[in-house]
């Protein structure tokens, strides 16, 4: 009876949480129904399995990401109520058996969601095999979650780190890349994978794919217990003048966004990981083919055929200077919020403070362009490096700027969510030349098209002939600041000044 109300109590408490609820919406929304027909078009560029079998997958791959995130939550707001709850004289084995029926739960309910989405965009050909399979997928990343969950206090940094092994397992696993590549045979849900997809793989072994697979989930159940168990019983204590001239002001605050900034070891982690996995990697798996694309060379649109390998570097940067830059924008605009209040309270004018703000942004974006071209440096050299470096920078400072925006719209965890799908769907999905020569016509509304279009052609061609791209990008970027600076400036005085006074 107490283990019951106790799972009734924690299911209540997941679907109080708008994010979460939000996140069973708009994950299968944009995996399995609107992303899964150009993730089966990348596959099939990349020597992976196809449009049908990536269609599958993507009822797995989004049980897997809302698992992982659903029991990341569970188990990292719980932690001190858990020991507080033994210490009440909660006997550990209910405490137990109440976070795994709840983590269970929870991974049913997820594959029930993503199941109904494949159902409804492409129907289910083998429903008991894609059931379990997306079982399985969720089963892993409950295990995932518990982990994370359980070393990870800050809710951003733990999202992101699922988020990154999730976009790892999911872009280098078998349905997007090639089965039989040695690496991604330690990926999560690699075996997982091929059973549900039905792909027989030819190193699977004595336990054959369905084996390893169970093998897998078997050992990530066990991991969940073994994990919530120790939660349940390892303690822990708790932690525990003159008026500076405007131009000093700045500098302080400046100094102080940049250092506020630092501290973040999640984008610390992002900085280096993902131009590595969106730029390098990508690069070492794209197979040796020709395409051709119509450039504008001189003022004439000619065909130019590269082989893949040539171009896929110059496509996967934006995509990692993007989402970058849209993380940057959001952390540095919600992190600095409270403290933008105090400092106007305290005699700060409001452009100084925008000032400080937008300069760390623009410090960040610049830093975030410039380590991922570097990266790009060891695998691409652009025709063009100035048009192309320039076109890089603009995309990051305009999605910098979405991110600031995101923040006040979407909250911190959400919006790290919310900072990856965006750029994925504009520069990975409506901009990429590796699934199209020109971008579809929805795609010339984003604001990724006339950066892209100027990066093809600095990046492709002798020539600079994109000068009507650029001024489309620089009014992207103009708007989205000004709308930034009013979502800002409207954060300053939508507390009332006097529970400021109060707080200070």
């Amino acid at each position: 009876m107490i283990t019951r109300q106790l799972v009734r109590c924690l299911l209540v408490e997941y679907a109080r949480n708008p994010v979460n609820l939000l996140m069973l919406v708009l994950v299968p929304a944009v995996f399995v129904v609107a992303a899964a027909g150009s993730l089966g078009d990348a596959a099939e560029v990349l020597g992976g399995s196809g449009a049908p079998a990536v269609a599958t997958a993507t009822a797995g791959w989004a049980a897997a990401f809302l698992t992982g995130l659903a029991m990341y939550f569970q188990m990292s707001s719980a932690r001190n109520t858990d020991k507080r709850l033994v210490l009440a004289g909660l006997a550990p084995s209910r405490l137990v058996g109440a976070r795994l029926l709840t983590g269970l739960t929870l991974a049913l309910v997820t594959t029930a969601v993503s199941l109904l989405a494949l159902a409804a965009r492409t129907g289910v050909d083998a429903p008991l095999r894609v059931l379990a399979g997306t079982t399985m997928f969720a089963l892993i990343y409950l295990a995932l979650g518990t982990i994370v969950g359980s070393y990870v206090r800050d809710p951003v940094n733990g999202t992101v780190l699922i988020l990154l092994v999730w976009i790892i397992d999911v872009f280098f696993g078998p349905a997007m890349g090639s089965v039989d590549r040695l690496a991604t045979r330690w990926l999560p849900t690699h075996f997982a994978t091929l059973w549900m997809v039905d792909l027989p793989s030819r190193h699977g072994g004595r336990p054959g794919d369905l084996g390893w697979a169970l093998i897998w989930t078997v050992g990530a159940l066990l991991l969940c217990w073994l994990i919530v168990v120790r939660n349940s019983r390892t303690a822990r204590r708790p932690s525990a003048n003159r008026p500076a001239s405007a131009m000093a002001r700045l500098a302080g605050g400046v100094k102080m966004g940049l250092h506020d900034y630092s501290r973040n070891p999640a984008l610390w982690t992002l900085l280096i990981i993902v131009p590595i996995v969106f730029i390098v990697l990508a690069t070492v798996i794209t197979p040796d083919e020709p395409t051709t694309l119509p450039l504008v060379e001189s003022g004439r649109t000619v065909l130019m055929t590269f082989p893949l390998p040539d171009i896929h570097p110059s496509t996967m940067t934006p995509i990692a200077v993007g989402s970058l830059a849209t993380l940057a924008g959001l952390f540095i605009g919600l992190d600095a919020r409270e403290g933008d209040q105090r400092l106007t309270l305290a005699g700060f004018p409001a452009s100084l403070v925008l000032a400080a703000r937008l300069t760390v942004m623009g410090a960040a974006v610049l830093l975030v362009t410039v380590v991922s071209l570097a990266v790009t440096a060891t695998v691409f050299e652009p025709r063009q490096w100035g048009v192309y470096a320039g076109a890089n920078l603009l995309l990051a400072l305009t999605y910098g700027m979405i991110g600031v925006i995101i923040g006040p719209v979407f909250g911190r965890v959400a919006g790290v969510f919310v900072a990856f799908l965006l750029p994925f769907l504009d520069l990975g999905i409506g901009q990429s030349p590796m699934l199209r020569a020109e971008p579809p016509q929805w795609a010339q509304f984003l604001p990724g098209y006339g950066a892209s279009r100027v990066m093809m052609d600095g990046g492709l061609t002798d020539t600079f002939d994109r000068a009507g791209a650029v001024a489309l990008s620089v009014a992207w970027l103009a708007g989205v600041s000004l709308l930034a600076a009013l979502l800002w400036r409207g954060s300053l005085v939508e507390d009332n000044p006097s529970r400021q006074l109060v707080r200070l």
